[in-house]
């Protein structure tokens, strides 16, 4: 057993927020993470932004002001560039990152980057492209995300449901894009489909309430195309999405290029549930393009290949199959060895 120790200095959540509601993609992978390495056998330590104290699943949680331990087998940080010299009797030192890895090409981080030299941790090759060769680390690892039990463990069926599309994601990526092609290529012609929108700043945290007002706008106008088809619903729980996908037939995002991971796509995928989205970010590596979705870049193509999988039972049967075979082997007890094999 080794003793773990994991901070994070983002939006304020707790031990238990993953269970409670909506919460995002980056708090939702370092709870994950907690609690498979706890149930590997590890001593695992958080500190974050939490209010209390609170021991939750074999994993003690407190507060950053409450102190950082000065050791530690593995020392996971997470971000933000003054966790890296935290815990500085480490054994080994990682640091971990969700974003486009640019924002560390600031002296703040280079500097700590260069005197630490601690392994940097990627969740995707594309992730791992946007930190340059000559950029200072330890060593460079790419560990994809987990997918949740949720996702992992719900019952399958090959019977093709109704006609209805999900998008979850930040309204800010390209949702505003895809309900005008929405709009104009598909309801037109399948008026009976409906595209079910899950998006809001609530999952966000403090960065949601920051950019609310920009994503207003959009949501405003999923409201006003409620009459071609498009039905926009708040954020859910993790286990109410995962009940989501097994009632659609399709998952459509365009992506971003700010996108290194994209738990929808991933877990849509392990449900069956197939996907059209674009090139962009990290989309070709969560989606094996011709066999559990498309990977489409052209406006046209990518409603012709969501119409496809909206009526073709065949398509989507296989398609639907394909995903579950091959998308089903990584759950955070996966993603938990890999990091323990850093110790």
């Amino acid at each position: 057993m080794a003793h773990i120790v994991m901070t994070d200095d983002g939006v304020r959540f707790n031990a238990r927020s993953v269970s409670q509601g909506p919460l995002g993609g980056s708090e939702t992978a370092f709870t994950h993470l907690a609690y498979a390495l706890a149930r590997r056998g590890h001593d695992v330590t958080v500190r974050n932004r939490c209010t209390e104290p609170v021991r939750e699943e074999g994993v003690d949680w407190d507060s950053l002001d409450a102190g950082v331990p000065q050791s530690a087998d593995l020392y996971i940080a997470y971000r933000a560039h003054n966790l890296l010299p935290m815990v500085p009797r480490a054994r080994r030192r990682l640091f971990w990152i969700q974003n486009p890895a640019r924002y560390l090409l600031k002296w703040r981080y280079l500097s700590k980057l260069f005197r630490l030299k601690p392994v940097v941790v990627f969740t995707s090759l594309y992730h791992a492209g946007t930190y340059p060769a000559w950029a200072p680390d330890g060593g460079r690892v790419v560990i994809p995300l987990g997918v949740s039990s949720s996702f992992l463990e719900n019952e399958t069926t090959d019977e093709p449901p109704p006609p209805r599309a999900l998008f979850i994601s930040n309204p800010m990526r390209g949702l505003d894009w895809l309900m005008t092609l929405w709009a104009r290529h598909i309801h037109p012609r399948l008026p009976t489909a409906e595209l079910h929108v899950f998006s809001g700043p609530s999952t966000y945290g403090a960065y949601g309430a920051a950019k609310a007002k920009e994503m207003e706008p959009i949501l405003e106008y999923a409201r006003q195309l409620a009459d071609r088809g498009i039905v926009l619903r708040a954020p859910v729980s993790k286990s109410v999405l995962a009940d989501e996908m097994r009632a659609a037939r399709v998952l459509v995002y365009r992506g971003d290029k700010e996108e290194t991971f994209c738990f929808a796509v991933a877990e849509a995928q392990a449900t069956g549930l197939p996907a059209v989205v674009g090139p962009f970010g990290c989309m070709a590596e969560r989606v094996a393009d011709g066999e559990t979705g498309f990977v489409e870049g052209d406006e046209r193509l990518f409603a012709d290949k969501t119409l496809a999988l909206l009526t073709d039972d065949r398509l989507w049967r296989q398609m639907s199959m394909n995903a579950l075979v091959r998308q089903r082997a990584w759950g955070w007890d996966e993603a938990a060895t890999a990091f323990e094999k850093l110790i």
